[in-house]
């Protein structure tokens, strides 16, 4: 099977960083990369040997600065909220090397009655978007479609972005079940309310210029 690699963002909150990359080590020895930005972070690069820069990149561009760096034919990006029980690396690369450009652990369908304001969770099976919690997927599609937009400086509906965006460029994405779970998700409830809606909002306003009203590029209902 073609390599794989796992991808995490360090951006404070080491300690469940640091139990997360616990749960990875105990089920996989898949190759992890951590990558850290902005003098908040600069520890991180002591702690888990992560890549560190002082200029603080926004998700789109650390994101691509994965797709770019590595070598390996698939990436899982994957939250530090997201601990392992159980090893989801066979089933993903499965699913990957079957042809699905993206495969994750939660996602939905867009919902076009909502006006595509929404995403439904529907389960296992083809979907639409796939979130970053845990995202593989085929790093050169990626790459061929320009990869996460750099617009994107904050995650939330950036990785609905990006799904659409391969969707878009012909890839087929699929959501499965899979040993993980997780844990407090810093990146939504540790951040200022302010920021998180103005980013979230900005990020979606892009989806909605760029795709709504595109039923071509979406799966099968169901």
């Amino acid at each position: 099977m073609a390599g794989i690699r796992i991808c995490l963002i360090a951006d404070g909150f080491f300690d469940d960083l640091e139990k997360c990359i616990a749960s990875i080590t105990k089920f996989t020895d898949t190759p992890i990369s951590v990558f850290a930005s902005g003098k908040e972070n600069k520890e991180a690069e002591s702690r888990f040997g992560a890549t560190w820069r002082k200029n603080k990149l926004g998700w789109g561009h650390t994101l691509n600065h994965f797709s770019k760096e590595s070598q390996e034919k698939y990436l899982v990006i994957m939250d530090p909220s997201t601990n392992f029980f159980g090893d989801p690396i066979p089933a993903t690369l499965e699913k990957l090397e079957s042809g699905y450009v993206g495969v994750g652990w939660r996602g939905g369908l867009v919902n076009t009655d909502d006006d595509w304001r929404s995403v439904d969770d529907r389960g296992a099976g083809e979907v639409d978007v796939l979130f970053s919690y845990y995202f593989g997927m085929d790093r050169e599609f990626a790459l061929a479609t320009g990869g996460a937009n750099p617009s994107a400086t904050y995650y939330r509906n950036a990785d609905i972005e990006l799904s659409l965006a391969l969707r878009a460029a012909g890839g087929k994405l699929w959501q499965l079940e899979l040993p993980l779970e997780q844990g407090r998700h810093h990146g939504y409830h540790d951040v200022d309310p302010e920021y998180r809606e103005k980013k979230s909002k900005d990020n979606y306003n892009r989806i909605l210029e760029r795709f709504r009203g595109q039923s071509d590029i979406l799966s099968p209902r169901r």
